[in-house]
């Protein structure tokens, strides 16, 4: 009989799941099951160059049109998933065909979270997510002389930074002491607080949304719990996104913020895995669930999915990763701080020049590090941090102390 494989998402993490199964040597029936009518495609490029007009979609495709058909991978665009039998082990689509599968992947992503406000459903009301999405936010750019972006996090800020760089007048509002504050604590959070007001956003934090009004039906500003108005002729709402779990709680699996799977991404029913946004993954090293809504994830994770897909021994361990760019600042993350938890914050560099490596201790060891405009350090970061040996702070914070000393000395 022969085995069919079925990846249900046809984003980042869903091609590379359909094309790490063809470079681990499956050679049977492969099925890539996509909402979307485009060709699978990366997200980081809606909030960066393709918002802002310096790439254009062929830039942020996973593959060239053509690899699907080479690789023979059935791709079924436009196409929606409506049930999951994990007992008959098939899955149902939209127009009510059934479709068999011997190992399934759920690779579903997430998506934008609503503001629960009076007035959010308005036009000119703006999410970030696929293309259309960031069509519609440039296209507000080129039209709107002033905007307000609802959130301070990475799409929020990324969207602000876009905006300005169009001439558009930018108010972000953030309910939060500073922006990106849970992610980043609070003293790596000023430098990007002072970076947007630097570059000439109104920046509101300990705010709280009231309502969003309108007229006409259309967006027309957002007013504040303290009853001040700010004026928008669109505002793009960037306040987190959920994860698309509703196939999977109707089939009953096991799900807790995503889809909860072991290191190699395999679901409480073992023909069943998850990856990418979707996936709420054990982390063998952290010794924790992680779920992790960045492109590095959707990009790797898939890898361990499809080798134990095919019964080889795997385990997903990759420490997280992001990246921003915003006007003139570069910023690479590597490591995980859980931000409940007790931890001390040392900077190698010149802050004010935004030209530093930031780095994340507890008890004398290197959680996660930030290198900001500072570049080819990935690596030594990421050691220091899976070493789990205790540093010292002082030769830490000291540019002229190679990286490499740390781990090399024992310091």
């Amino acid at each position: 009989m022969v085995e069919t494989f079925v990846i249900v998402g046809a984003g980042l993490a869903g091609a590379k799941a359909a094309q790490a199964l063809r470079e681990e040597g499956f050679d049977g029936p492969l099925v890539l099951i996509g909402e979307e009518n485009h060709h699978p495609y990366e997200r980081p490029p809606l909030s960066k160059k393709y918002l802002m007009d310096q790439a254009g979609r062929d830039a942020a495709a996973v593959h060239p049109g053509g690899w699907y058909d080479e690789h023979a991978v059935r791709l079924r665009l436009g196409t929606a998933v409506t049930a999951l039998d994990p007992a008959g082990h098939e899955v149902t689509l939209a127009d009510g065909e059934r479709l068999g599968y011997a190992k399934l992947l759920l690779a579903t992503g997430a998506s934008p979270r609503r503001l629960p406000v009076p007035g959010a459903d308005l036009d000119g009301v703006l999410t970030l997510r696929r293309f259309e999405d960031s069509d519609r936010i440039r296209a507000a750019l080129s039209r709107s002389g002033r905007i307000a972006v609802v959130g301070g996090g990475w799409i929020g800020l990324e969207v602000a930074a876009a905006a300005r760089a169009a001439g558009v007048e930018v108010t972000v509002l953030e309910a939060a002491d500073l922006p990106l504050l849970r992610v980043l604590g609070p003293e790596a959070a000023r430098v990007f607080a002072d970076l947007h007001r630097a570059n000439g956003v109104d920046l509101r934090c300990g705010v709280r949304i009231e309502r969003l009004t309108g007229a006409g039906g259309r967006v027309t500003g957002v007013r504040l719990a303290d009853g001040t108005e700010i004026a928008a002729d669109a505002v793009v709402v960037g306040i987190g996104a959920a994860p698309n779990t509703g196939l999977a709680v109707d089939a009953g699996l096991d799900v807790d913020d995503g889809i909860r799977v072991d290191a190699a991404l395999r679901t409480s029913d073992p023909d069943v895995y998850a990856a990418g946004d979707v996936a709420n993954a054990w982390h063998p090293l952290l010794g924790r669930h992680l779920r992790v809504e960045h492109w590095a994830n959707a990009l790797h994770q898939p890898q361990t999915a499809a080798k134990a897909m095919l019964g080889q021994r795997a385990a997903h361990d990759r420490l997280p990763y992001f990246y921003t760019d915003q006007y003139d600042l570069g910023m690479e993350y590597t490591g995980f701080v859980d931000p409940d938890d007790r931890y001390e914050v040392v900077f190698r560099g010149d802050v004010q020049r935004r030209e530093f490596i930031a780095f994340w201790l507890a008890d004398g060891r290197v959680l996660a590090g930030m290198n900001v405009n500072v570049w080819d350090v990935t690596e030594p970061i990421e050691a220091l941090v899976r070493s789990g040996r205790a540093v010292d702070p002082a030769r830490l914070a000291d540019p002229a102390v190679p990286l490499a000393d740390l781990l090399s000395t024992g310091d």
